[in-house]
C-alpha cells in the first residue's frame, strides 16, 4: 500500500486537464488524456448506484441495493457525462500512448580505398 502511494506521487496527477472535454492535452506533462466517465448501476433494478474507487477498481459503497437488495451490479462507460448523472459518477483519465516518430542519423563509410566518401543519412523509425 506504501508502494502504490509513492508510485502514485511520482507520476503525473494531470490535474489541469478540464474534465468538460473528452481528451487533451496535459500542460504540466504534455501526455495526451483522455477523460472517461464510469457509473455503476444495479444489475436487478438497473438504478444508479453511489460508488467509489480502490486500487483503481470501482466498488460500490454500499454491499446491497437500497432500491431491490440485490448484490450483483455493472459499470457503464461514457465519454461524456449528463449534468444528472454527476453525483454517480467517477472520473478516470487515461493516457493514451502515441508512436512518436524518431529520426536516428547514422555514418557510412564506402569500403573502397579510393574514394571515401562519409555521408550522412536520415532513418525514419
Amino acid at each position: 500500500m506504501l508502494f502504490d502511494f509513492l508510485i502514485q506521487n511520482q507520476e503525473c496527477s494531470h490535474s489541469k486537464v478540464p474534465v468538460d472535454v473528452e481528451q487533451a492535452y496535459c500542460p504540466d506533462c504534455g501526455a495526451l488524456v483522455k477523460n472517461k466517465w464510469y457509473i455503476l448501476r444495479c444489475s436487478c433494478c438497473n438504478i444508479k448506484r453511489h460508488s467509489h474507487t480502490r486500487y483503481s477498481e470501482i466498488l460500490p459503497d454500499t454491499k446491497y441495493c437500497p432500491n431491490c437488495g440485490g448484490t450483483d451490479f455493472y459499470i457503464q462507460e461514457s465519454d461524456s457525462i449528463n449534468f444528472t448523472d454527476i453525483n454517480y459518477a467517477i472520473l478516470k483519465k487515461i493516457v493514451i500512448s502515441q508512436n512518436k516518430k524518431t529520426i536516428s542519423q547514422i555514418w557510412i563509410e564506402k569500403e573502397d580505398n579510393l574514394i571515401q566518401e562519409k555521408k550522412l543519412i536520415g532513418i525514419r523509425k
